[in-house]
């Protein structure tokens, strides 16, 4: 699998922005990537060192249109913890 599909994008909200002070940064991953994969490649990416990673299964909402339900698809999220010697990573600073 390549690095490139590990990580899909970032996401940007009012808590990720916060967290963004400790250092942690969160992404939309692979659902059959593992932490060590998303680790190998984060570092790769954004040229920076890892300290730890925590990983959750996201269900997708129901939505419905009129009388017919169904449901968004499933996804992955990642929260990404930088050691303290780790640089930033300077995508989510211009954000």
């Amino acid at each position: 699998m390549n690095k490139y599909d590990i990580i899909r994008k970032p996401i940007v909200t009012e808590k990720s922005m916060e967290d963004m002070e400790n250092k942690k940064y969160t992404f939309e991953v692979d659902k059959n990537a593992t932490k060590i994969e998303i680790k190998a490649a984060v570092e790769e990416i954004f040229n920076v060192k890892v300290k730890k990673i925590n990983t959750m299964n996201m269900q997708g909402k129901l939505k419905r249109q009129g009388a017919h339900m169904g449901r968004r698809p499933s996804w992955k999220k990642a929260i990404v913890k930088l050691t303290d010697d780790s640089e930033p990573i300077e995508f989510f600073e211009s954000i």
